[in-house]
């Protein structure tokens, strides 16, 4: 097969805020190669994406993505990690490329699959797909009050797990904090897994993160979740160092498998995170759950959006049985709810599996793109480099 065309399509809420949802937008990735159409999601901001593959050359090492895609064959796996190394050495200087790519590359799996008939799990050397326990992915409440709401609703529509992020944690006192958690251990009750997550708040501040373990441990919280930056090594070393039973996760700003492995190395985090939509795609994240797997840490899908972007997050760690608990969106904005036209459903026991179609198992609803979609044009020198693509 050869890779014909690849279309971006920018989807938006009429009305997009600062609150830190990522569902509030979207850019959807479509891939042609000789008859088979895959899809992906970029997880960045759509515009500086798009421009990352549609860009005039600055030089050697500054293409377009564009140029280390278009054209290429698609044969097996192999091709995608020949395509994935050219994007990294031809566009190192386009610090946009490994986000744009990402979203291409969870498509070429995509086609793959479909070319194959089997689903990308198995195209990554999985012989099972193993049930996963999603936790409802939610935002603290702007006091403990809503977010203690937020966590029993959780409870009535069936999670076994919570994680509350971002909103006023770290943004107070610790003792205002720490109402929030032990609101949300109410709510969940003493079989519920706690899970919180701060949003890198504390940047590289050791001390104002720590104030925080006391409340964390009696709430018996599993994981504290990007406390710092996600290249505060240090910072991340020293804290894990005084969490005891807690533990430190992150990874979900990793833009290639190096830096995971880093946080995993120097940060002793216990969960690696990784958003398939910003490393570079299911390929460098299959390469951090196996790492994980070598180092004795969880390996965690990050997913904040649709369920085409939830699909892609699973493939790297279907086949880890004892890897078992995965991000699920649980109140995503309609733009993410409605662009597939199926979604992964839990079942009876709660539990979400990776799809068994072939690809990524996910198909397009046609009409939400088109109600959703953002008309983009970008001119360089008076010629058209973007035009918005229709989608059918």
């Amino acid at each position: 097969m050869k890779i014909d065309s690849v279309d971006f399509f920018y989807l938006s809420m009429p009305e997009v805020t600062t609150e830190a949802d990522g569902s509030q937008d979207a850019l959807l990735v479509r891939v042609a190669a000789d008859g088979f159409v895959g899809y992906g999601e970029c997880e960045a901001a759509p515009l500086p994406s798009i421009a990352a593959f549609v860009c005039p050359m600055s030089h050697g090492a500054c293409q377009p993505v564009s140029a280390s895609v278009l054209g290429r064959v698609l044969n097996g796996p192999q091709d995608i990690a020949a395509i994935a190394a050219a994007v990294a050495y031809n566009s190192m200087d386009v610090l946009q490329a490994a986000h744009t790519f990402s979203g291409i590359e969870m498509a070429l799996w995509d086609i793959l699959g479909k070319a194959r008939g089997e689903p990308v799990w198995k195209l990554l050397g999985y012989q099972a797909s193993h049930p996963k326990t999603p936790y409802a992915s939610l935002l603290f409440g702007d006091d403990a009050q809503q977010t203690l709401s937020r966590a029993r609703q959780a409870m009535h529509e069936g999670f076994k797990a919570v994680k509350f992020g971002w909103g006023p944690i770290g943004r107070g006192t610790a003792q205002q904090d720490a109402e929030h958690f032990f609101a949300a251990r109410e709510a969940i009750g003493v079989d519920g897994i706690l899970l919180v997550d701060v949003g890198q708040i504390f940047v590289d501040d050791l001390e104002r993160a720590a104030l925080r373990l006391d409340a964390l441990q009696a709430a018996r919280t599993v994981w504290l979740e990007e406390p710092f930056h996600a290249d505060a090594l240090e910072s991340y070393g020293a804290l894990a160092a005084r969490c005891g039973s807690l533990k430190l996760a992150g990874g979900e700003g990793a833009h290639n498998s190096y830096m995971a492995r880093h946080l995993i190395d120097y940060g002793k985090i216990g969960f690696v995170q990784i958003d398939c939509g910003r490393i570079g795609g299911i390929g460098p994240a299959k390469q951090v759950a196996d790492y994980a797997v070598q180092r004795g840490v969880t390996y965690v899908n990050h997913t904040f959006t649709s369920h085409l972007a939830l699909s892609a997050s699973l493939q790297p760690f279907a086949g880890l049985a004892e890897h078992t608990i995965c991000e699920y969106p649980a109140s995503p904005k309609a733009l993410a709810v409605e662009m597939t036209a199926n979604h992964l459903a839990r079942d009876a026991d709660g539990l979400i599996r990776t799809p068994d179609a072939p690809g990524l198992g996910i198909e397009m609803n046609a009409q939400a793109v088109l109600r959703y979609q953002v008309e983009v044009e970008i001119r360089v020198g008076g010629k058209t480099n973007y035009l918005s693509p229709k989608f059918s």
